[in-house]
């Protein structure tokens, strides 16, 4: 069994609620926070088996910053050291 980690962000739009792994930018819908996010795992885990069926698992993970990580023997994503919210200004 691979165990791939992931962060999930929740957002509410129109009445429904978003739920986003931005590392994989995979993203699901639902009624209720609860829905969402477990829709959200569905569809992660779902990406993430047809990736590894179509040999691109690797490719993919890489991609979306992921690195391996032989001592824990498992993948590990991409850490930011600062996240900050900023604004942009135009005419």
């Amino acid at each position: 069994m691979i165990h791939i980690p992931y962060t999930s962000q929740l957002f509410e739009e129109d009445g429904q609620f978003a739920a986003l792994c931005s590392e994989l930018n995979v993203s699901s819908y639902g009624d209720t926070p609860e829905k969402a996010l477990t829709a959200l795992q569905e569809v992660v885990a779902l990406f993430l088996e047809e990736c590894q069926r179509m040999g691109t698992l690797k490719m993919v993970l890489e991609e979306a910053g992921y690195h391996y990580d032989h001592v824990i023997r498992g993948w590990v994503p991409r850490q930011p050291i600062q996240i900050n919210r900023l604004e942009a200004s135009f005419a």
